[in-house]
């Protein structure tokens, strides 16, 4: 490309095992490859970020999630997040929208400052200007993209009106308007050819598309780390380890797992005293204490051994206070017999690339994005319809029971799927696609970088008088 960028990802959240940060974590270590100097802004840090200097890792903790004025201002604007919704005027709802702008016009400048000293090029917004789950950053970025005109790239996961936790709000003006922003200066990146025809279609934008990715150059292997999993946990040797490598949250649809399992124990029943339901991850940022409870008693009922280990899992190795091993989601994977991946929706599908990645059996869900952007790259997993019957429950057909019998059953055929799908992924999903295609995003968008890189310099000097 002939030129190198000092870029700053900003993100109201990183460092943790959601699919944003490990998302992140890809893209900065792909674009140090390519040659940038790479910063992050974020509102909170789960864990240090290993793959870059610590003085490059600046904290706003007014982008947080969980900052107190987003949680304030969450439970007025968006009803479907409080038992008891309050309904507010339109002048109230004004009053808000002026108050938000405000406190995010002081964050845009405090992050400019923040921009100047570092002699920042161009910034990447990592779902800051898609779901609200941080207003003020989300106002701060667009002050900064559209107001001050620093060279930005809007990088969407997923977006709001896919929510219904978010499409029913308060502020649906303010939303339209800066989620996501419409300016010929500025550049946006989705996950799938899906999310490209929908903002297409409401933003009059065209945005580029880059997949999720993942490393199959280095993929986890069991090692001397990850081998102790099983005993570690209390699992037997002979155990048949089922795993859910997601967040516990409604759209991942976890009950539907939880069903398959039943059905399959109900139909052969020589493997009753041998599965075990592993949940990988935590709540994250969709607290539901009754799903979890649901969750559970699901289980319980349907004789389901079910296993929460979120508190043994981080985003790198290492050790707990208790002096406990921490395993990385993909050393949990290493260590599976099957993956259970059946969502209702899905951005993309990063724990689908996790398991395929560390060759892991799968059975999913034939969402959206996997019909549109997945299966068409020949992938070869036990696929159950997005059908649901009269009472929301996924319709689970002998014939998938007989195939996840057919892959414990027959070791020869699993390593001959698991090995396909991993070369498949390599090919579409690999760190080489994403090198490729950042370094083309980034060659394309050169010329406003370079123009903004004269305006903040100007800028500088303009402060310094």
């Amino acid at each position: 490309m002939g030129e190198n960028f000092r870029i700053a990802i900003i993100c109201g959240k990183l460092g943790g095992v959601d699919g944003v940060s490990l998302e992140v974590d890809k893209w900065i270590f792909v674009l140090k490859e390519l040659g940038h100097e790479i910063y992050t802004i974020a509102g909170k840090y789960d864990s240090p970020l290993q793959s870059i200097a610590t003085e490059n890792q600046m904290l706003v903790e007014e982008i947080a999630f969980d900052f107190p004025e987003q949680l304030y201002y969450e439970k007025i604007i968006f009803p479907f997040l409080t038992k008891t919704p309050a309904s507010i005027t339109k002048e109230q709802q004004d009053k808000i929208i002026g108050e938000l702008l405000a406190r995010g016009k002081t964050i845009a400048a405090h992050m400019f400052s923040i921009i100047q000293q570092n002699n920042i090029d161009l910034i990447i917004a990592e779902n800051t200007n898609a779901m609200p789950m941080t207003l003020i950053g989300g106002i701060a970025v667009y002050e900064l993209s559209k107001k001050r005109r620093v060279a930005t790239i809007f990088h969407h996961h997923d977006f709001w009106w896919e929510r219904s936790r978010f499409s029913n709000n308060n502020i649906e003006s303010l939303l339209n308007e800066i989620m996501p922003p419409f300016d010929w200066g500025i550049d946006h990146v989705v996950l799938t050819s899906y999310a490209a025809h929908i903002l297409r279609s409401l933003k009059r934008v065209e945005p580029k598309v880059i997949p999720n990715c993942e490393d199959f150059e280095h993929p986890v292997v069991r090692d001397e780390y990850n081998s102790s999993f099983r005993q570690d946990l209390g699992f037997k040797d002979d155990d048949l380890l089922i795993i859910q490598p997601t967040r516990i949250v409604k759209r991942k649809r976890i009950e539907d797992s939880i069903l398959l399992l039943g059905a399959f124990k109900k139909k052969y029943p020589q493997y009753r005293d041998k599965i075990q339901f592993i949940i990988s991850l935590y709540q994250g940022d969709e607290p539901d204490d009754n799903y979890i409870s649901h969750i559970n008693k699901m289980a319980e009922k349907m004789e389901i051994p079910l296993h929460l280990i979120s508190g043994r899992v981080s985003s790198q190795r290492g050790r707990d206070k208790e002096g406990r091993k921490l395993y990385t989601n993909r050393d949990v994977l290493a260590n599976a017999d099957l993956v259970t991946y059946l969502p209702l929706w899905e951005g993309f599908g990063n724990a689908l690339l996790e398991a395929i990645a560390a060759k892991a059996p799968l059975v999913t869900t034939t969402y959206l994005v996997y019909k549109t952007d997945i299966k068409v790259t020949g992938l070869r997993t036990i696929e159950i319809r997005d059908q649901y019957d009269e009472k929301g429950q996924l319709i689970i057909t002998d014939k998938t029971l007989e195939d996840i019998k057919y892959i414990f059953d027959h070791e020869e055929l699993r390593n001959e799927m698991i090995e396909t799908n991993f070369q498949i992924c390599k090919r579409e999903f690999g760190y080489d696609t994403l090198k490729q295609k950042l370094k083309n995003l980034l060659q394309d968008y050169s010329p406003e970088i370079i123009a903004s890189r004269r305006r903040l310099e100007k800028s500088k000097l303009n402060y310094s008088v």
